[in-house]
């Protein structure tokens, strides 16, 4: 498998794993028949609970664009050491960036994302530049 598809599978593993913590916070702070409900009032959910789901609601969207970019650079033939570096990065980038958002940690934060943006441009633009 070409090192941007491995972390395509990557990414989406990590991406489909982030509510994991957020749901266990749901349960712990009000019970399991409330985070299995449609409670009228929940009790508010821990900051750094609130803050992952953001950073999952985040994951989810940009996900979008990069398994777009990584498999039309697939089907377009598209596979250089630029692609490769740019999946890795955006698999580092979006770890970061979701660690960082769930500990509050803005300047990380920030920075991740942008990274993560500019690994998505990589491959866009070796895509256009074909």
């Amino acid at each position: 498998m070409k090192t941007e598809l491995a972390y395509l599978v990557y990414v989406t593993v990590l991406t489909g794993l982030l509510w994991v913590p957020y749901i266990l916070d749901r349960i712990m702070t009000g019970g399991l028949m409330e985070a299995v409900g449609y409670p009228d009032n929940p009790k508010p959910q821990s900051a750094w609970a609130q803050r992952l789901k953001r950073a999952h609601f985040n994951a989810v969207e940009n996900l979008v664009v990069f398994a777009t970019l990584v498999l039309a650079a697939g089907a377009a033939g598209v596979s250089n050491s630029a692609v490769a570096t740019a999946a890795i990065v955006y698999f580092w980038a979006r770890l970061v960036h979701a660690l960082a958002y769930t500990f509050a940690i803005p300047w990380l934060r920030t920075l991740a994302f942008t990274a993560g943006f500019l690994a998505q441009a990589t491959i866009a633009w070796q895509l256009v530049m074909r």
